[in-house]
């Protein structure tokens, strides 16, 4: 299908976000709604995730044009996890390529949890998608650089021109890590046995556990989804760090894929790609708009932040950022003849565009 489209130029229509003022003050109620749940609990199958302080919780907003809405434990830096897959996935499809990317890892929802092996299985060795660990380890195989130490420069590069700033490996959680990621060792062997992988194994694991081992803060995370969000320009530096192409990509994979077996769930009540990390961050992007970063360790059963999920769904209906919601552009009885357009941006139509009622979240 991308083939037949080539030849067709891309539009693109996006919106506008409230006032600065207004986003502040919806920033803040999000964090104060939600600071007093204590649902979930800390991941403990890693044992430095296990010593996270459970009551750490960050909100931040990063706009398009550079502007940043945040407060809580903004500054607290935590590793990366799983969030990393999706913007490693960015650079290896800026790489290589929308087809191959589609081709070699896959786009589809396994519906089954992230560090399955049955999924990959029952796919003949396919990896499925690239934000379970099977296809995160095929992705990053797929990142240019002649030695692993060169790949994983690659990555700790990308990744920080995504966010703006140098990203460091956190080494403890990286030593923490590498004791205890049995399975991953074994999924790396068996795409090697399908021919999915093309490097070695063992170094494959090695660079993808540092991976998810970068430390990050929640302001972090809202300025590298931002940059998806404004075409895979960095709105704080400027920088191009993706093609728009890759960011269109990118959110789309996390459209159906970012929040695991919950992602169908997530895009009905929330209705924004995002992606969530077990150390208790998640990243939420509005194309066109900006981007959402949260952090908090407490976990539902999938492995997303329990608070996190809650901030992210108020402040996507309260921003008016779901990409499915939509208001008529006049009452009946009001609508303009064929031809003309009634004017935008009456109070009325703002106020049922944006809406304040009762959060629904995943």
């Amino acid at each position: 299908m991308h083939r037949e489209l080539r030849d067709v130029p891309q539009a693109v229509s996006t919106g506008a976000l409230p006032p600065p003022a207004r986003i502040d003050r919806i920033v803040e109620a999000a964090h104060s709604r939600y600071l007093p749940l204590e649902d979930g609990a800390v991941a403990d199958y890693i044992p430095v995730l296990a010593a996270a302080d459970p009551d750490l919780f960050a909100v931040a907003v990063t706009e398009t044009d550079g502007d940043v809405h945040e407060v809580g434990d903004v500054g607290d830096r935590f590793t990366i996890q799983s969030i990393s897959k999706a913007f490693v996935f960015a650079l290896a499809c800026e790489a290589h390529g929308h087809m191959v990317l589609r081709e070699r890892v896959g786009v589809d929802n396994t519906g089954l949890p992230f560090n399955s092996v049955i999924a990959m299985e029952l796919g003949d060795g396919h990896p499925r998608n690239p934000m379970v660990n099977a296809g995160a380890l095929a992705t990053t195989a797929l990142v240019p650089g002649a030695t692993p130490a060169e790949q994983w420069e690659r990555v700790r590069t990308g990744l920080s021109r995504f966010a703006g700033r140098s990203l460091e490996l956190d080494g403890e959680a990286y030593h923490s890590e590498m004791l205890t990621n049995h399975r991953n060792r074994a999924l790396a062997q068996l795409l090697e046995s399908y021919g999915r992988v093309e490097v070695d194994p063992v170094s494959l694991v090695d660079v993808y556990t540092r991976q998810c081992s970068l430390r990050v803060t929640a302001h972090d995370l809202a300025v590298m989804g931002a940059t998806l969000a404004d075409g895979g320009v960095n709105p704080v530096t400027g920088e191009r760090v993706v093609s728009g192409q890759t960011a269109r990509d990118t959110l789309a994979v996390l459209a159906s894929t970012g929040m695991y077996e919950r992602s169908g769930t997530w895009m009905f009540e929330v209705g924004l790609p995002a992606k969530s990390g077990v150390a208790g961050g998640i990243v939420a992007i509005a194309p066109g708009k900006g981007a959402i970063g949260t952090f908090s360790p407490r976990l539902d059963s999938a492995g997303n932040s329990v608070r996190g999920q809650r901030a992210t769904a108020y402040l996507s209906r309260a921003l008016g950022l779901n990409l499915f919601a939509s208001a008529a552009h006049a009452e009946p009885g009001q609508r303009s003849g064929p031809g003309e357009r009634s004017a935008p941006g009456d109070e009325q139509s703002m106020a049922r565009k944006t809406g304040s009622g009762e959060d629904r979240t995943a």
